[in-house]
């Protein structure tokens, strides 16, 4: 037995249907549309508050250039900064420095090393790696002196070997025993140059 519907109702439901598969259609375009567009607005804001907040820094750019370049011009500061045309320059006013305090406290300057310079650094660092011998004394000379060098000096690595070795009980002496209790240090040296860019 079937059910025969009054046909108002199956126009009915044939006019939903053609009513409704359009909007499903309509609406599975529009939900994922309007979630990128949400989503599009996200970024946008986002990228807004970026922009926003580089145009702050770019602003404060003028600023800073105007302080380095009244601090590159004021005569007071140029002691505290090698002076010379070229970092490599810089370098060898550092070594000859650096040979005159290790003298000036009775040490002995094995060797010393120009680093290269990072391009990037403004000023110029000047960086020399130096190998020193000599006594606790003169360990301490040394670095007393370059704390109180102009133009300034920093240290930035340290490292230090003592030749003198301990007698180990019962046991045979395979090294002589260093008298004097020599070490040797090696040092990385750095100061700034002022207007030494290549």
């Amino acid at each position: 037995m079937t059910l025969k519907l009054p046909p108002k109702i199956v126009c009915a439901l044939v006019w939903l249907l053609l009513v409704m598969v359009p909007l499903l259609l309509l609406a599975g375009i529009l939900l994922p549309w309007t979630n990128q567009i949400a989503e599009l607005n996200e970024r946008i804001a986002t990228g807004e508050d970026q922009l926003a907040r580089y145009r702050r820094l770019l602003q404060t750019l003028p600023g800073l250039q105007a302080e380095l370049e009244q601090v590159r011009s004021n005569d007071a500061f140029k002691a505290f900064y090698f002076s010379a045309p070229t970092p490599a320059l810089a370098g060898a006013q550092l070594q000859s420095q650096v040979q005159t305090i290790v003298t000036a406290a009775k040490g002995s300057l094995v060797s010393t090393q120009l680093l290269p310079e990072e391009k990037s650094e403004n000023p110029p660092r000047v960086r020399v790696r130096t190998q020193i011998q000599g006594s606790t004394e003169t360990l301490l000379d040394v670095l007393h002196q370059i704390e109180q060098a102009r133009p300034f000096l920093f240290v930035e690595q340290l490292s230090i070997r003592s030749s003198a070795r301990p007698d180990l009980p019962g046991g045979p002496r395979r090294m002589p025993r260093s008298p004097t209790g020599e070490l040797t240090v090696r040092l990385d040296i750095f100061g700034f140059a002022l207007g030494g860019g290549t």
